[in-house]
């Protein structure tokens, strides 16, 4: 399977997905730091997080795949919503929380 598929596989099959620098329990950057606190403080304790510094081909195809330059990255449903400005900016415009939402079944 090639990173790209990997990747596709990754993001298309968990609700939320977050590239970052390290881990949520052990963020290696301040950016990805903040990303997991808005994660939280919008209730979403369940998501996927994929430790970039653990594969270089991940590190460079995450930022192919979303042709978004910078770590981390957040995917919900499939879809690239941003890096970390983007994240704040959403959050505190009230905007990230409903997108972050469980779908309710129907």
């Amino acid at each position: 399977m090639s990173t790209q598929d990997l990747i596709r596989d990754t993001v298309k099959k968990n609700r939320v997905v977050l590239y970052m620098k390290g881990t949520p329990q052990f963020p290696q950057c301040g950016f990805s730091m903040r990303a997991v606190q808005i994660l939280k403080a919008c209730g979403v304790d369940d998501f996927v997080a994929v430790d970039v510094l653990q594969d270089p081909e991940i590190r460079q195809g995450i930022k192919d795949y979303a042709n978004w330059p910078t770590i981390p990255q957040l995917y919900v449903d499939g879809e690239f919503v941003g890096g970390s400005d983007i994240l704040t900016e959403m959050y505190q415009a009230g905007e990230l929380q409903p997108l972050l939402q469980p779908k309710a079944a129907g």
